[in-house]
This record gives structure tokens, C-alpha cells and sequence, in this order.
């Protein structure tokens, strides 16, 4: 495994990257809490490029879970059936906005682990919502996080909730809140899994990754 960074790489890292992206931002396209929690749950193992492909038109009939409910499994997999997976997906958005309208009047609840009680909603899920919607510090560990966390020495750790606590034990507090973006945006952009573009990498100088490309 990768050494641990030190404080001060670390501090450095996040400098270079809020120098770079002051007010980085998640790319799954919502317009509420509620919207948020379906994009999200619908993005597992499909890119946010195909989520909001599919749910541009979605979002404009169906934007809370009310609506969702109205609009039916069948009229919801007419609209997701591009996405990976989207008959059980379709199963689980229609079951959590069951029990959102039951059981919280139709409301997004804001702790994790009401959020994880839903379908089809894991901890990353969750995390992911609290972070953008909230702006609660929660670091939603996905494979670009996990990838770059490992690599640089950031945050190595052995499985996804490994590195959940080591970014937040790791990462100082006045880059908390946008961590999470910027590892992924970084993962996905430039730490790439199969051609990272380490010549142009902002912290090429910082990360411990041995196998650099040219």
C-alpha cells in the first residue's frame, strides 16, 4: 500500500486544487433534495452523462416523490431504460418515494442513516446527498476517490470505507466540504484509471504514485 502523505503535502494538494477550482461542483444535474437522491441512485454503474440524459425530461414530470409515485414503474422505465440496471432502479425510486411520502410528508430526511433506510441508497448515495445538498462534509467514496486517495498517498486505504475515514481524518477542515469533488473531478479528469495524465497533473511533484506516465 502507498505510504501516508504528510500534513503538509496534504495541505498543498488541497491548495492547488481550490487555486484551480474555487467552488468545484457535482455533475449530476438536479432541482431539489428529492431529484438529488434519484440522480444519485440511478448513476450506480452508469456515467452522470447518461443519468441526466435520462432524466432531463424526468425532472420536469416527475420532481417529487409525489409526482414519481403518479407517474408510475412503467412511465419511470420509459424514461430510464437507457440507463444500466434500470428495472431494479425504477423498483427502488418508486419504493423510496413510497416511503418518503408515508413516512417523512414527502420530505428528503437530512442524517445518514435515514438516507441509507431507503431503497436503492447506500452510504455513498447518501453521503453524496448530504455534501451537495446539504453542505454537510460527508466524503462519498466512489472508484475515482478510492483511485486517487490510493495512488497519491492522500488517503491509502485497503476498501472504500477505509478511505471514507482516512479522507476525513486526513483532509484539513477548511477543504472538508469540497474534498469530495475534487478527488473525483481530479480521478476523473486526470488520474485516470487505465492513462493517467500525470505531465499535466497539478500535484505530479506531490503524488507518491511510482508507475507515472510521460
Amino acid at each position: 500500500m502507498t505510504p501516508q502523505l504528510p500534513y503538509a503535502d496534504i495541505v498543498e494538494i488541497f491548495r492547488r486544487f481550490h487555486e484551480a477550482e474555487p467552488e468545484p461542483k457535482g455533475e449530476l444535474d438536479h432541482v431539489n433534495a428529492y431529484t438529488l437522491v434519484v440522480a444519485v441512485a440511478l448513476s450506480a454503474q452508469a456515467t452522470d452523462a447518461g443519468v441526466n440524459r435520462a432524466t432531463r425530461e424526468l425532472f420536469k414530470i416527475a420532481d417529487t416523490p409525489e409526482k414519481m409515485l403518479e407517474l408510475g414503474e412503467d412511465g419511470l422505465i420509459e424514461h430510464i431504460k437507457t440507463i444500466g440496471l434500470y428495472r431494479n432502479k425504477a423498483k427502488n425510486v418508486i419504493k423510496l418515494s413510497r416511503i418518503l411520502v408515508e413516512e417523512h410528508g414527502g420530505v428528503v430526511p437530512s442524517s445518514r442513516a435515514a438516507l441509507q433506510a431507503l431503497p436503492g441508497v447506500g452510504r455513498k448515495t447518501a453521503n453524496v446527498v448530504l455534501n451537495m445538498w446539504w453542505g454537510y462534509p460527508a466524503q462519498a467514496v466512489d472508484t475515482h476517490i478510492f483511485r486517487v486517495a490510493n495512488r497519491t498517498g492522500l488517503a491509502p486505504g485497503r476498501d472504500v470505507v477505509a478511505v471514507e475515514r482516512n479522507v476525513e481524518d486526513q483532509v484539513p477542515a477548511e477543504y472538508q466540504h469540497h474534498a469530495h469533488h475534487w478527488l473525483i473531478l481530479h480521478g476523473r479528469y486526470h488520474c485516470k484509471a487505465r492513462k493517467p495524465q500525470c505531465p499535466t497533473c497539478l500535484i505530479r511533484d506531490i503524488c507518491l504514485f511510482e508507475d507515472k506516465t510521460q
